[in-house]
């Protein structure tokens, strides 16, 4: 948290352990109280957690299923008692499987574990179109929430950069508002509830999940500044996963560029309508 408040940030995401290894970090009611009397007391409004990288709900090895239950169980129970607005997660790799077995048999998971906890939304991340991987269509996503039970705790998550990658250009006003629609078509306007915000070193549709800092990739600053006007996206919260200069995350000068390219965005979209 003081790294956000350090950069200028509002929101932030948090892993609730390490991301790339099993073993959950145990935490206590003392753990839990002094988070969210900091939270109070900083400038931070919304915590997001991202889930390990290791997991995935529509695996079809019986060993990685349970282990990733158990991990979203406790990624779930920590965004309860932190108050997060929510809890993303990477759907995982269905390996050669038919789609349709693993997204039942994920959804099967998912229901599972929100039953083993209290309110914190699960937010599915829409992906970037790797082969295999569960979510990177809004059907597929919309077939796991169904399958998952359809409850008010399901969520969807959009990364700019996964977006891009998987075809959509939101770099345009129109490609915005096609992707929007078919969003909101497919799994209804509510479910949207936080977003990623990333530029792409790959070019449209590559299907290549490489982030690069803002306006320094292929969807640039002035897609940046449409995107980031979207008044749909007032009020959500929205992370930023770029590299930074040093190649360890964003800093102030990356937070307020967004900031500076929103502001450009809704005078461009002002006159656009006038």
């Amino acid at each position: 948290m003081s790294r956000g408040t350090e950069i200028g940030c509002r929101s932030i995401q948090i892993f609730n352990q390490s991301p790339r290894a099993w073993r959950p970090t145990d935490y206590g009611d003392e753990d839990f109280a002094a988070f969210r009397e900091a939270m109070d007391e900083s400038q931070i409004e919304s915590v997001i957690i991202h889930a390990i990288y290791l997991i995935s709900v529509v695996t079809p090895e019986r060993e990685l299923a349970e282990k990733s239950r158990a991990a979203l169980i406790h990624a779930l129970r920590v965004g309860d008692a932190i108050g997060a607005d929510g809890v993303v997660l990477h759907p995982g790799s269905r390996k050669q499987e038919d789609p349709g077995k693993a997204i039942r048999r994920g959804g099967k998971l998912i229901k599972e574990a929100l039953s083993d906890s209290e309110n914190c939304p699960l937010l599915i991340e829409q992906m970037a179109g790797h082969q295999g991987i569960v979510g990177n269509s809004f059907d597929e996503i919309a077939d796991l929430i169904d399958a998952a039970g359809g409850g008010k705790r399901l969520g969807l998550c959009l990364d700019s950069c996964h977006l891009f990658a998987a075809g959509y250009d939101i770099s345009t006003y129109d490609g915005i508002d096609q992707m929007l629609k078919e969003s909101d078509k497919k799994l209804g306007k509510r479910r949207l509830m936080a977003l990623h915000v990333n530029d792409s070193k790959e070019p449209l549709g590559s299907r290549r999940d490489r982030h690069a800092d803002i306006g320094k990739g292929e969807i640039g600053e002035r897609g940046f500044a449409r995107f980031l006007s979207e008044p749909r996206f007032d009020k959500l919260p929205a992370t930023m996963e770029t590299p930074g200069p040093e190649k360890k995350g964003p800093i102030a000068s990356d937070i307020e560029l967004a900031r500076k390219l929103r502001s450009r965005g809704i005078g461009a979209r002002k006159r656009r309508n006038s």
